[in-house]
């Protein structure tokens, strides 16, 4: 018997900021596992907005693996999610694990693989579910990647983090204060700076909404110049960190947010790439999956720092389904301070 099921569509693509034309609240429905398929039906419990899912709602491709999403399609997300049935021998119900699924109250995973291709992830429900889509997930991953193996972070360097109160950008931030370094970060509120520096341990932070000469604001934050810095912002913010590298500097790219919303032909150029060069310094952009071989090592080290506190996350939770469109628009206008997530648990 099919199963009822309230979801989010992709309505139209977009190559400006995002409205919740952009989305379709839709009723539809699982079809039932059949017999010898492997399928897995699967119930969402907590999805993940991630900037990334932004570059596949435009009509072309804008550099990433993954083509556009369909149009009215489910908008394909990161879940935590809880097995209801199973044709699998690998998955029973009431396992709890996370995959690439769809926006919506249930998603059917064929064959036991995920929209990636990949298998499905057991995960130990006595954690807190909402940390394997933030430090113990893809974001915490991301920043172990960017600060450990690219980055290969060394106690007393200067690291400059951009879009550090989000998800991604708070766990490279912690990462590397862990490895001794001093650490700043730029943000879009004074509330966030405060956050940074109170909460989450950063040595300093700015926000880049008052601060109007980026150029001058690095100058002063980093007397010394940067060694790392971890990018997730792109555009001016970029060439104006390229201007303070020192020597052997390195930047690991997670992502160029203030970009998204455009199509890559109006995005905006960097000028001063020769600054790579004066300053034998290395830029890298890399993808998570790139790395899922280092991904035990990334769980064994993080694991313990997180169940002793010692790496802080933070959430900001939209509850319901129907109110995914406005938190992923939130998202992507930096009104949340750190991972961004929809709850579709039951009251």
């Amino acid at each position: 018997m099919a199963t009822p099921c309230k979801q989010i569509l992709l309505a139209k693509y977009s190559s400006e900021e995002l409205s919740d034309e952009n989305f379709e609240v839709s009723e539809g429905e699982i079809e039932a596992i059949q017999a010898g398929s492997g399928d897995v039906l699967i119930k969402n419990v907590l999805l993940s907005l991630d900037p990334w899912n932004r570059l596949c709602m435009h009509s072309t491709n804008q550099g990433l693996y993954f083509p556009p999403f369909s149009i009215g399609k489910p908008v394909p997300v990161l879940s935590v999610s809880r097995v209801i049935s199973s044709d699998n021998a690998d998955y029973k119900a009431g396992d709890f694990l996370t995959c690439l699924a769809t926006a919506s109250e249930y998603s059917l995973i064929r064959g036991g693989k995920d929209r990636a291709g990949l298998p499905l992830k057991k995960i130990d429900p006595s954690v807190p579910l909402e940390n394997y889509l933030s430090f113990l997930g893809l974001p915490g991953f991301t920043a172990w990647i960017g600060i450990v193996r690219i980055g290969e972070a060394k106690s007393g360097e200067q690291v400059f983090v951009s879009a550090a109160s989000g998800g991604v950008g708070l766990a490279a931030g912690q990462i590397a204060k862990m490895r001794g370094c001093r650490v700043v970060g730029s943000v879009s509120t004074d509330e966030k700076v405060r956050f940074l520096k109170e909460e989450f341990g950063f040595d300093d932070a700015f926000n880049y909404k008052k601060e109007k000469d980026w150029n001058a604001t690095l100058a002063r934050l980093f007397p010394n110049g940067i060694d790392i810095y971890f990018e997730n912002v792109g555009g001016k913010m970029l060439e104006a960190a390229l201007n303070h590298l020192n020597l052997h500097a390195r930047i690991p790219i997670s992502g160029m947010i203030s970009q998204y919303d455009k199509d890559w032909k109006l995005a905006d150029g960097v000028r001063n790439l020769m600054n790579l060069v004066g300053r034998c310094a290395k830029m890298e952009g890399f993808l998570a999956y790139d790395h899922i071989t280092h991904y035990d090592e990334f769980v064994s080290e993080m694991l313990p720092l997180v169940a002793e506190s010692k790496i802080v996350s933070k959430h900001t939770i939209t509850k319901g389904i129907e109110n995914f469109p406005l938190a992923f628009i939130g998202m992507m206008r930096g009104e949340n301070i750190g991972k961004a997530l929809v709850d579709l648990s039951d009251p």
